[in-house]
């Protein structure tokens, strides 16, 4: 008999929260490594996020926290770990990943219309994962208590009773308010989800946490449900934010002696790819919205964009556009990712309404066409000769991720009157420009690789394997004892 049919369904932990951005995907990665290295077999799951930021995995696409979580809990990352990924290109419109794959039917659905449609898929891959591991750790998605969402939820409440999981509330005591956020959350849950709810854990707390007294013992006794866990505020544990935004104070300490400017347009994709320079002595990363923000930069990036036309309008509505020129003007490094290469060239040019129209930045002699299939895959490519501040790269061989509709290739016309972007990976994948200072490639995750982050900084990251296990051991000191060994029983 096989191990599958013996091994009996996984007891589920669900993370919820009181609002986005209380705390669930670093607290369900803290999870998904504590349970693995209790000898369990693990796996996470989320049934619906909504981020830019993704993965390639086997079959397609997932969203990057679920990524993430999948290495914290020692397994192989799968799209039945995050079913359905909404991808925002604009405010009212996202693309829809079902099952790793860009639904158009779905797409096209007003998002109302869509939980009955999924809602079996969702249901299947989490009865899968189940069938085949001890402990599936499971992440809600903003508020299981949005009362206007509840007759279409297919992420929070319908899955922990799908489930029968044992949850976890979290909220981010540093916002204020914490318990009037918990107490309100548990009032507006129907009376029989309440009984699924096994602790609170106040996140982000500052200071002496025997001042909180009576107020954990005064929920309880309003709610019948027990604080587990007060965990304090920690800034620089090294996990990729999924949508946050970064500052000094999640930045790696002591002298800065490199400032790396990211622009930071609104539809910004895959920007967890930038957490090991946080974590690189002497750089300092910055999020720029302005002009202002890329003064004194030694190099400025442009990520990859959800939108790449219109975050290149919205650049330059900020008057970025002449601040990214005049820094390469000057000789300044600029890198541009996926998106940020496309923006580099000379045109945007969309025949089938993928993206849209627009002029490009013109600092690399480039042409972006966009096409209806889109390229998700992992490569590993090798760099020919590099030069300017991308020197040290040359000859190194680096791994990665593709995720992308346009397709790029030199400007026809100026290459024939001898302008031409100098090729420096095959097929495509990345070019630089005569003068050696701009550098625009397809390839993400370059500083993921070890080897890049020695090559261009001489230093070193912690290892992702690192991060998950503090997170585990940071987990392990601040919840109750017992606590998480009771949540599987």
């Amino acid at each position: 008999m096989s191990d599958q049919v013996e091994r009996a369904p996984a007891h589920c932990v669900m993370v919820l929260g009181t609002t986005s951005g209380a705390g669930k995907s670093w607290v369900a990665t803290a999870l998904c490594r504590w349970y693995a290295r209790q000898g369990l077999k693990v796996a996470p799951f989320k049934a619906q996020n909504m981020s830019n930021n993704a993965r390639v995995v086997a079959g397609g696409e997932i969203g990057s926290a679920q990524y993430f979580q999948a290495l914290a809990a020692r397994t192989r990352p799968d799209v039945r770990m995050n079913p359905l990924l909404l991808k925002p290109e604009r405010d009212t419109h996202s693309q829809v990943v079902l099952l790793g794959q860009v639904n158009a039917e779905l797409t096209a659905l007003p998002w109302r219309g869509r939980s009955e449609r999924v809602w079996p898929q969702i249901a299947q891959a989490l009865d899968a994962l189940r069938a085949e591991n001890d402990v599936v750790v499971i992440e809600g998605a903003g508020s299981p208590a949005e009362i206007n969402l509840m007759a279409s939820d297919i992420v929070n409440l319908r899955v922990a009773r799908h489930a029968q999981a044992r949850c976890l509330l979290v909220t981010d005591i540093d916002r204020g308010g914490a318990f009037a956020h918990l107490y309100g959350t548990w009032a507006l849950m129907p009376e029989p989800d309440r009984a699924l709810l096994a602790g609170f854990v106040l996140n982000r707390f500052r200071g002496d946490a025997s001042l909180l007294a009576p107020a954990p013992e005064q929920l309880q006794a309003l709610t019948g449900v027990p604080t587990v866990a007060t965990l304090p505020m920690w800034w620089q544990h090294g996990l990729p934010e999924e949508d946050g935004v970064f500052d000094d104070r999640s930045t790696a300490s002591g002298d800065v002696n490199r400032t790396i400017a990211v622009i930071a347009y609104p539809r910004i994709s895959n920007l967890d790819e930038f957490q090991p320079l946080k974590n690189v002595p002497g750089v300092r990363l910055r999020w720029a919205r302005s002009p202002a923000d890329v003064d004194g930069a030694d190099w400025i990036i442009l990520p990859g964009s959800k939108h790449t036309s219109g975050d290149l309008a919205w650049l330059r509505a900020q008057g970025l556009d002449r601040a990214v020129a005049a820094h390469a003007a000057r000789g300044g490094a600029v890198l541009g990712i996926c998106g940020g290469l496309q923006m580099l060239g000379e045109a945007l040019i969309d025949p089938h309404g993928i993206d849209g129209n627009a002029p490009g930045l013109g600092l690399l002699p480039l042409v972006t066409v966009f096409a209806p299939d889109k390229t998700v895959r992992d490569r590993t490519a090798t760099f020919g000769a590099v030069d300017g501040a991308w020197a040290p790269l040359a000859g190194l061989q680096v791994g990665g991720y593709e995720i992308h509709h346009g397709q790029t290739a030199a400007h026809a016309a100026m290459a024939a009157a001898g302008d031409v972007a100098r090729p420096v990976m095959p097929e495509g994948l990345a070019w630089q420009n005569g003068q050696g200072n701009v550098l625009g490639l397809y390839l993400h995750g370059l500083f993921e690789d070890p080897a890049v982050l020695q090559a261009l900084f001489g230093a070193a990251a912690p290892t992702l394997d690192a991060v998950f296990d503090g997170l585990a051991d940071f987990i392990d000191r601040h919840f109750l004892p017992g606590t998480l060994h009771a949540l599987t029983h």
